[in-house]
């Protein structure tokens, strides 16, 4: 495939679908029209993107707006960035957004002894990318019932995009309390929901049904992983989209980025709290790793020596 010159129809990349204001749901209604969206495809004769605009009040917003991009057009940094070029400040309509500036947390090397904090960088990227091309090749997550076919019979079980408004001012008291970042906030609160999801459906298998926090139905040594997208662009942080569009440009405008599998220690805690500190461990020990950037040139080498099929 290649990409060729077009002309954009707005009236084929703009739809708003025709919805009834009665529908008792209307959370569960968006919920189900983007689920049914992931279950189709963009068609290829027209320019790879979306705009679905869903004229219906829901219990955070007056409507909502719902953009489907292919993969292919740039990654989430990208995709932001021209989000925020086409956004203009309520202040001031004529200026753009002002963009974030990312803070320097991480300790100079030089001062915490710089042949260990190498030494370890080695070492974590060796025994990572060795983790990575033996998931590729044979190791396995445990089946669970996240798992399709985790019950014999069970058939295949479609995904489903299911979304949740949170309140930001809650993770940041958490994530300031424990000196910690909003992303471990974040991943530990889906480390508990997960540890307590599996263990009400293990005790459902059991006679007592007793699948509660102080009964324990968890089976030993469970391994689950997340892939987690990380940005290896050298220039972090989201940027401007002229600066991006700009030629030899740190902050390059595309797809630069790299897969890194990152292990849910699956346990029952009974203070809430010890879930962010074991995923905050389990994240600073991924943050000294090269693990995204191997995994990128790693994928990029098959895909250009024997194509996207394999």
């Amino acid at each position: 495939m290649k990409w060729v010159p077009t002309k954009v129809d707005l009236d084929k990349q703009i739809i708003i679908p025709s919805l009834h204001h009665t529908i008792s749901s209307p959370d569960k209604m968006v919920e189900d029209y983007i689920s049914n969206l992931s279950k189709t495809y963009i068609d290829y004769s027209k320019p790879l993107w979306e705009l679905h605009i869903l004229n219906i009040k829901t219990s955070d917003a007056e409507s909502v707006a719902v953009f489907r991009i292919h993969h292919s057009l740039g990654d989430g940094m990208s995709l932001m960035s021209l989000v925020l070029a086409c956004s203009r400040q309520i202040s001031n309509p004529k200026a753009l957004p002002t963009l974030p500036v990312k803070k320097t947390s991480n300790p100079d090397p030089v001062n915490s002894g710089r042949i260990w904090w190498t030494i370890r960088l080695v070492w974590n990227t060796i025994i990572d990318v060795l983790m990575f091309l033996a998931t590729t090749l044979f190791l396995k997550d445990t089946m669970t019932p996240l798992s399709n076919g985790w019950k014999k019979g069970g058939g295949h079980v479609p995904r489903r995009f299911v979304y949740r408004t949170v309140s930001l001012d809650d993770i940041k008291l958490i994530k300031n309390g424990m000196k910690t970042t909003i992303n471990d906030v974040v991943m530990g609160v889906s480390l508990a929901g997960l540890s307590r999801y599996l263990n009400r459906r293990y005790g459902e298998t059991k006679e007592d049904k007793g699948a509660t926090q102080k009964k324990n139905n968890l089976p030993k040594n469970i391994r689950l992983r997340a892939t987690v997208i990380m940005n290896i662009r050298p220039s972090p942080g989201i940027h401007a989209l002229a600066e991006m569009m700009e030629k030899g440009s740190k902050a390059k405008w595309g797809n630069w980025i790299g897969s890194m599998l990152l292990p849910f220690a699956i346990a029952l805690y009974d203070d809430p709290l010890d879930y962010v500190r074991q995923t905050k461990a389990t994240i600073d020990r991924k943050k000294h790793s090269h693990e995204a950037i191997i995994s990128y040139f790693i994928i990029k080498t098959v895909l250009k020596l024997f194509g996207a099929k394999v």
